[in-house]
């Protein structure tokens, strides 16, 4: 149970305020937003989709108050161009990643990411490379326990974390490695099981959040930043199996 955040001011209700998050963030910000709207009046509207792919959005002039990447990089390198609020940049949790099969899969997920070798095997889910942090962490996962080569014709690619899961969900795929949180959210908590992959196989998914310096609803902004800075938030982040050791990451 989380507590009401009664420091918020209201803002004017007419107000909309743009937040873009990496698709591991879906079930943590629907939280986050509606207590935000009760306790302020604004109104959130939440896109979801791969960090590389608001990255060059933001760059082109996209109309984002917040983005929550699911990397470091993206927001640094915004920084760097002068595209955020300066003072805003927060690193606030370490994501996990998972293989994850349908409950009545016959597959042994015991030995890990060398459960992926099995001929059985035809099709494995992952958030695309090329522009999503956890099919990076996925493809150096596969690469760092010597199984790349073997199975990456079977690799079927999700334009995001949330679709390469609804892949291995549905059924489209035999199993996906995807973000912990997505493993444990409503949508797949109870039609599936998971083995985690080891931290030391992949890159630490260390993410951040900025407010955009294009943002014209800076004030509600800095407001809904402030809520993920709470305790509150951070233990919805850890419900959600991302690491934030201590409390909110500073």
């Amino acid at each position: 149970m989380f507590l009401a955040f009664a420091f918020l001011v209201p803002l004017c209700a007419s107000q909309e305020l743009t937040v873009a998050g990496a698709a591991d963030l879906q079930f943590v910000l629907q939280d986050v937003a509606v207590r935000f709207q009760k306790e302020s009046g604004t109104k959130v509207r939440l896109v979801y989709g791969s960090s590389g792919n608001f990255f060059q959005q933001i760059k082109n002039g996209a109309p984002i108050d917040l983005f929550f990447s699911a990397n470091l990089d993206y927001p640094k390198r915004l920084e760097a161009a002068g595209l955020i609020q300066p003072g805003t940049y927060y690193e606030y949790a370490r994501g996990k990643l998972v293989i994850w099969v349908p409950k009545d899969s016959q597959l042994n997920l015991d030995s890990g990411v060398q459960s992926l070798l099995d001929p059985r095997v035809k099709k494995i889910a992952i958030a695309n490379p090329a522009h999503a942090p956890y099919g990076q962490a996925a493809v150096a996962a596969l690469k760092g326990e010597r199984v790349y080569d073997k199975v990456k014709e079977k690799l079927v690619l999700g334009e995001n974390a949330s679709q390469a899961a609804s892949f291995a969900a549905s059924g489209a795929a035999d199993m996906g490695i995807v973000p912990m949180s997505l493993a444990l959210s409503p949508n797949m908590k109870d039609k599936g099981r998971y083995v985690e992959v080891p931290a030391a196989d992949y890159p630490a998914i260390e993410q951040a959040c900025v407010i955009l310096a294009g943002s014209k609803n800076k004030p509600a902004a800095r407001q809904f930043m402030s809520l993920i800075k709470t305790s509150a938030t951070a233990d919805l982040l850890r419900s959600y199996g991302f690491d934030v050791p201590g409390g909110p990451v500073k």
